[in-house]
């Protein structure tokens, strides 16, 4: 691991430029950073969902997923470094698994909504496309392992789940989206 931060105000960036973890700089807007800061956003997202009531299991998977996601970004601001190994993705296989199993079968798509937990799970599901989206992007323009964009992908399918256990954890089910509903 590179140096800790002791001096948060350095003054290097003043140009529109950022330093990488190999001591490289790049500019704040380049499509690595995008990505870097999309995985920033949807982990602090997962902190606010943390403040939210769940069951304890649930609270210490999303707490893991967080360490992950920084792990993610520590890949993402390394060029040719790896931390996400395919165990991440699997772990969050087996946890889509575990989850779906007690959930009835939807019929109808649903929408973003519910409890205040479940709604902000979507925002999670939501910026975490977002990430996935400006990681393929950034793996267009330079090289990237495959396994952040996988576990992006599986992380925002299991923000989908949890946002529909998150639902009946607070007493209520999936809000569904109804196409013959009366407008206006």
């Amino acid at each position: 691991m590179g140096n800790r931060l002791s001096k948060i105000a350095t003054r290097t960036g003043d140009d529109g430029s950022t330093g990488l973890g190999d001591g490289s700089r790049t500019g704040k807007d380049s499509a690595r950073i995008a990505a870097l800061g999309d995985v920033d956003e949807l982990n602090s997202f997962i902190g606010l969902l943390l403040c939210e009531d769940m069951p304890a299991a649930t609270r210490e998977e999303l707490v893991s997923i967080q360490h992950d996601l920084f792990d993610l970004g520590g890949e993402l601001c390394i060029p040719g470094y790896q931390m996400i190994q395919d165990e991440h993705v699997a772990r969050l296989d087996g946890l889509l698994e575990k989850y779906n199993a007690d959930l009835p079968t939807l019929k109808e798509f649903i929408l973003p909504a519910g409890s205040r937990a479940a709604s902000l799970a979507h925002v999670c599901r939501t910026v975490c496309r977002r990430a996935e989206r400006s990681i393929v992007a950034l793996s267009h323009a330079e090289t990237v392992n495959a396994q952040p964009r996988q576990y992006v992908n599986r992380l925002s399918d299991l923000m989908f789940v949890l946002a529909r256990v998150l639902n009946r954890h607070a007493g209520g089910n999936d809000v569904l989206w109804q196409h013959e509903r009366k407008r206006g």
